[in-house]
């Protein structure tokens, strides 16, 4: 089974019978004009017929125009002065002139020559002269606008003396080849200006894969030209991490003829190492072919950073809801440990009768255990009005030995727990800083704290402070479990807790040192925390600016500071019973009158019956909220100079404004330590006075 010829196939096979015509007559004009031919059989319309050739005579004339009348490609002769002496039937066809209007008229009437090179008409008058034949392929430029292109074969007629005496033209119309041969060229040049146009890299390999052809936006991508990559030598751009996959999956492509994708890193002009996404396609000729790959490049450097940024928000998110999980598991397990010993310590009291010394030990058990869920609700408490902006220091200036021994004294009850040695050095001369006092103290504590908690019994603790300029740096190292490299970056970032282990239980909710951090930097200093790695200690440097040049304050009395009291009548409200029952027998040893409502019905009952001088009122309660309870006491006679103060677990500062807005005059939040509220009775009785 065979296929149909090509176009171009069938164009060359016209071309090669076109050539033997040709040269059949121009050997045969050759043998006429050298006298080797004295007679021809030539097949003309009234059927063969005999010519004899003897010169230039008419009947030879006659011969020569029946001969060059069945000649397809066009003749025309001409004296040795360019005046037309004969045009075969294809001349004028394709000149579009009759003979009878060209005879006698000179060449250039006809048609004019566009010369491919300058250099070839030139070439052509030489070979005339030295061979008298000269063959070639120009541009025939016809007086009605048309170009045709010829392949043309020129032969001198000579007289007897060896003089030319004219030319003959043999041209055959190659128009349609030449634009055929002429058609990939255009392509590939219109191709080649497209893409150097275009603000993307483009590029082309051949049939085996090298690399022959790059736009402009390649070779300023690059800072190269285009023969410094032909071939093989654009590898040395590809990352040499990246090269070996690339290559081969591109080779796979060629070999396989299929679409190529791929994302590499590469050196750009200026050595800076970038993302491109290639993308080719297999291109082939009409006939099917494959002739290479053509693709493209674009840069994705900025997407793969987009995309990397996603990536780490989405772990850093996930990371996050990981360690919200965790803290509020462990904020669970935090405020249930106190629970425990208080439920035991009640149970105690009960059963003690008058043993005087279990009291006092349960007594300071509970009183420990509530200082220690009191501290871990202060801390959530101070994270949220430090990531809210709503924390102020209080600052004054303080002796800084004073700062750290208040810390050290409320660190000894869990150091001597853990059986910790623990080292306290101060400089020889008195540092004075500007701080808030419970803040910074907090700090140190919660240094200390987390080294009693994070090393094993019986460990060695060290503080160690000391002047560095202006500034006082504090140490707090500790023979603990330390802390792994990787985990030292974001060791003070929010919930983050590094051991997690059932022997340690004390392990805090993963918020102290974000408390330290920005309670530091309050104070305009900074943290740092190193570490050799597991089981090798922690160090924590605290550096403080100190006040240069500093009097000293006066120091504290030494005298031990009386419970204030009062005699108020106070009425307390609160839905718990056991809370209000207990802070009324409270306020009753302290000299004040109390009574209790457990709902907000009853609250404004007994207080339009008892008149009291102050209310202790919860916000949430049952029937009547905090309030409307507080509404409705003030819209009662009777009630004109009531202090109302709110007692609720609701802290933030909206909760203050919607209380204030109620009409109450205070807001305290639960647990009320009993020393503050007795000293706000006593400062309103002096005030009532």
């Amino acid at each position: 089974m065979t296929s149909n010829p090509s176009p171009e196939e069938q164009l060359r096979a016209e071309n090669a019978e076109l050539r033997a015509r040709l040269e059949e007559a121009e050997d045969t004009l050759r043998a006429i004009r050298s006298g080797e031919v004295e007679a021809l059989v030539v097949e003309t319309a009234d059927g063969p017929q005999i010519f004899t050739l003897q010169g230039l005579d008419a009947e030879s004339n006659r011969f020569r125009g029946e001969i060059l009348a069945q000649v397809s490609d066009a003749v025309i002769a001409v004296d040795a002065d360019q005046r037309v002496t004969y045009l075969n039937a294809a001349a004028e066809q394709r000149y579009r002139v009759p003979a009878r209007d060209a005879l006698g008229r000179q060449l250039s009437d006809i048609y004019t020559r566009r010369w491919p090179h300058a250099e070839t008409e030139a070439a052509m008058w030489s070979a005339l002269r030295e061979h008298g034949e000269w063959r070639g392929e120009i541009i025939h430029r016809t007086h009605d606008g048309r170009e045709i292109a010829v392949e043309k074969s020129v032969t001198a007629l000579r007289d007897a003396s060896g003089t030319p005496a004219g030319y003959v033209g043999v041209f055959r119309d190659i128009t349609e080849r030449t634009r055929a041969e002429d058609a990939p060229r255009e392509s590939e040049h219109r191709f080649r200006i497209m893409a150097d146009g275009l603000p993307l890299m483009i590029w082309v390999h051949d049939a085996q894969g090298q690399l022959q052809f790059v736009n402009q936006t390649y070779c300023e991508f690059f800072g190269v030209t285009p023969q410094q990559v032909f071939g093989p030598n654009w590898h040395p751009l590809v990352h040499s991490e990246d090269l070996a996959a690339y290559e081969g999956e591109f080779s796979a492509c060629v070999r396989d003829r299929r679409p190529f994708h791929a994302e590499v890193r590469v050196r750009t002009f200026d050595g800076e190492w970038r993302w491109i996404e290639s993308r080719a396609r297999p291109r082939f000729s009409a006939s099917g072919e494959f002739l290479g790959m053509v693709g493209s490049s674009p840069d994705i450097t900025e997407r793969k950073r987009a995309e990397a940024q996603l990536q780490q928000y989405a772990a850093d998110l996930s990371d996050a809801d990981r360690r919200k999980d965790e803290f509020l598991a462990t904020l669970a397990h935090e405020l249930r440990n106190p629970l425990a010993p208080l439920r035991n310590g009640l149970h105690l009291l009960k059963v003690a009768g008058g043993h005087a010394a279990t009291f006092e030990q349960t007594r300071t058990m509970m009183e420990r255990q509530i200082a220690q869920m009191v501290r871990l609700l202060d801390d959530l408490m101070d994270v949220n009005r430090i990531n809210r902006g709503k924390m102020h220091l209080r600052k004054e200036r303080l002796p800084f030995a004073a700062v750290i021994n208040s810390a050290v004294e409320a660190s000894q009850p869990l150091m001597e727990q853990m059986g910790h040695e623990l080292t306290v050095t101060l400089p020889g001369q008195p540092l004075m800083v500007d701080a808030d006092m419970t803040r910074l103290a907090q700090v140190f504590l919660n240094l200390l704290n987390n080294a009693a908690k994070y090393s094993d019994r019986e460990g060695h603790i060290q503080l160690n402070v000391e002047r560095q300029g202006n500034d006082a740096v504090v140490t707090v190292k500790d023979t603990g479990l330390g802390i792994a490299a990787d985990d030292l970056p974001r060791i003070f970032e929010m919930f983050t807790q590094l051991v997690r282990t059932l022997e340690k239980s004390q392990s805090g909710l993963g918020i102290g040192l974000t408390l330290v951090k920005r309670l530091v930097e309050m104070h305009g200093g900074s943290i740092e925390a190193k570490s050799e790695g597991p089981g090798k200690g922690s160090e924590f440097v605290v550096r403080l600016p100190i006040v240069v040049e500093a009097t000293a304050p006066k120091g504290p009395s030494g005298e031990e500071e009386k419970p204030a009291r009062s005699s108020l009548r106070i009425l307390v409200v609160d839905d718990n019973r056991e809370g209000a029952d207990s802070l009324s027998m409270v306020l009753r040893v302290m000299g004040n009158d109390a009574r209790t409502a457990y709902d907000g019905q009853e609250a404004v009952h007994v207080a339009g019956e008892f008149l009291p001088d102050v209310i202790l009122l919860d916000i949430g309660l049952p029937k009547l909220n905090g309030y409307e309870t507080c509404r409705r006491i003030r819209a009662q006679s009777g009630h004109k100079g009531v202090i109302l103060i709110a007692v609720t677990g609701w802290g933030q500062d909206e909760d203050h404004r919607r209380s204030h807005a109620a009409g109450f005059d205070h807001h305290m939040v639960k647990p009320v330590d009993p020393k503050v509220l007795m000293n706000k009775l006593a400062t309103l009785q002096t005030a009532k006075t």
